[in-house]
């Protein structure tokens, strides 16, 4: 019986194995001048090699993919009036080039391998691993990205305007805009009629604590269930409801975005709501041990076990339709609607019908087939009172501006009404001194 043939990637790597052997048995890697460019040269190939091996026809359709995201961030930068788009760091290096985002996920294992530390087969497992992990989170977070800025600009029929986040640059990631202890939107559109929408992805979210007895309050927001697009009429600036169950407002539209074809077939683990809370003490210790872990392995010495952490580890798995009935059951919105990038069986349909659920499947990236999402929005928008509620003059607008760049440069996002609002109860609350302050002024300007 003849041998399997040598993979490609296979053959790379023992060139490359055959060079260090010859060029750097003590593993230091410090090539100059000729010997790195050979060295670089034959690492690259052996990365390309097993990428190809790995997810090569995956990698051909996630070009496809960019290239749609891409189009479709022209299109709403322009039809919006918006300065320009922002991803998380992860998707933004993705969409910049797929295949060296992927490259750079074997490489601790790559160097693992040439050191000796794994085999050839444990290299295999863990890379492979690594990568199609890589490929379907960013895939998946694309195809989110892409429903949402197809969503927006489906609006644009309706005069859709985006007046948050004021700068005009619209951010798709929620990395550290919790910090101030609340929930922003990731933005609010105006429409005609004076009607707004504010749009939530990916949330419920952490928020910022100090010690136990504030993450005990956020503990919720860590555990809790997180839909794709929450969507809410009129103008909401914080869903953060802590101490309540759900933690969040409840949400008038939840959007779940489907990219995969099998998607109602797939299982996942549902632990969050089960996890025990934890304390700040216990939050820092898990901290520590877990930095310690990393610095041993890095260094190659052997550490003592770590103290048993939570000893309960509670899960519930469940089919991803399953978990879909789960969002509408749990934070009951008035509408909830699956954009299914593929066809979805009509017993599906059916299931999540019966939940109150309907589902626009076939879509792909088409923005047409959002039309009814589109319609559906525009039933659920709002107006807000605090529009109406005074005329502010030039000067006035000069102040809050003021306020809201120093509040920028302290992180903090708030729009306008925001401000002028948490002003007036300010002074409320500081009455007496602000009368004070009043007729000083008075007594000065009539001096004057």
């Amino acid at each position: 019986m003849s041998e399997a043939p040598v993979v490609e990637w296979v053959r790379c790597y023992e060139k490359l194995i055959n060079f260090l052997e010859v060029n750097d048995k003590a593993r230091k890697f410090s090539f100059q001048g000729e010997s790195l460019k050979r060295f670089v040269d034959l690492r690259e190939q052996f990365r390309r090699s097993f990428i190809k091996y790995v997810v090569g026809r995956e990698l051909r359709k996630a070009r496809y993919w960019v290239k749609a995201l891409k189009k479709e961030v022209d299109e709403v930068v322009n039809t919006l009036g918006l300065e320009g788009v922002m991803f998380s760091k992860e998707l933004k290096d993705f969409i910049n080039d797929p295949p060296s985002h992927l490259r750079k996920k074997l490489f601790n294992y790559m160097y693992d391998l040439l050191r000796g530390k794994i085999c050839l087969k444990d290299f295999e497992r863990v890379g492979s691993a690594a990568l199609r992990t890589s490929l379907k989170t960013n895939l998946r977070n694309l195809y989110q990205c892409w429903v949402f800025l197809s969503t927006l600009r489906s609006l644009s029929s309706f005069n859709a305007k985006i007046i948050y986040p004021e700068h005009g640059f619209l951010s798709l990631e929620r990395s550290g805009k919790q910090r101030s202890g609340g929930i922003p939107p990731n933005c609010i559109v105006r429409l005609k009629g004076s009607k707004f929408l504010s749009f939530f992805l990916e949330a419920p979210r952490p928020i910022g604590w100090e010690d136990s007895t504030d993450l005990k309050r956020a503990w919720q927001l860590y555990v809790a269930l997180r839909p794709d697009i929450l969507v809410y009429g009129g103008k909401v600036f914080n869903i953060a409801l802590l101490g309540k169950d759900p933690p969040i407002k409840r949400p008038d539209m939840i959007i779940e975005c489907k990219e995969l074809v099998d998607w109602y077939s797939r299982t996942r683990e549902i632990r969050g709501p089960f996890a025990k809370p934890l304390t700040a003490e216990e939050w820092r210790s898990k901290w520590i041990e877990g930095l310690w872990d990393g610095l041993a392995d890095v260094l190659g010495v052997k550490r003592t076990e770590a103290s048993a952490g939570l000893k309960e580890k509670k899960a519930l798995r469940l089919k991803d339709v399953q978990i879909v009935a789960l969002y509408n059951s749990l934070y009951s919105p008035k509408c909830m609607v699956v954009v299914s990038r593929a066809k979805v069986p009509a017993s599906i349909k059916s299931y999540l019908s019966d939940h109150g659920i309907e589902v626009l499947d076939e879509v792909g990236f088409r923005v047409e087939r959002l039309s009814p999402l589109a319609d559906l929005l525009l039933k659920i928008a709002k107006g807000n009172e605090s529009q109406t509620f005074m005329e502010i003059s030039g000067e006035c607008v000069q102040c809050l501006k003021v306020i809201l760049e120093e509040l920028e440069s302290a992180g903090i996002s708030l729009s306008m009404d925001v401000v002028l609002e948490s002003s007036l109860r300010y002074v409320l609350n500081r009455l007496d001194d602000y009368v004070a302050f009043l007729k000083k002024r008075r007594v000065h300007e009539s001096a004057s």
